[in-house]
């Protein structure tokens, strides 16, 4: 999924400068690289991607997170924008809902 998402983003005119396996590694690399926008996946090893939104917030409030979702979760995309994040997109990604998201927001 990770690489349809890049091929979206790159297709779509955007740089993409950093990748994380976990979300206690995308907070690392946020701190490191603070990128423009985060598009993070809801379920991840480590550390959940609410948990760390709610970590990118706390090192920039301003910063700006795009979840990814499976069908059926509902429930933990409203738990992600309650924590910070500014958009979803639902998995399988559609390239145009992707960056329509992104445009919004960048």
């Amino acid at each position: 999924m990770r690489l349809r998402l890049t091929d979206i983003l790159t297709k779509g005119g955007h740089e993409v400068i950093g990748e994380a396996e976990n979300g206690l590694e995308a907070i690392e690399k946020y701190a490191q690289l603070k990128p423009d926008l985060v598009t993070m996946d809801i379920t991840m090893p480590v550390m959940e991607g609410i948990d760390a939104v709610k970590g990118i917030k706390k090192i920039d409030p301003n910063a700006s997170v795009i979840m990814c979702s499976a069908m059926g979760q509902q429930q933990m995309v409203l738990n992600a924008i309650q924590a910070g994040a500014k958009d979803f997109v639902v998995k399988p990604f559609q390239a145009d809902r992707v960056l329509d998201a992104i445009k919004k927001i960048v």
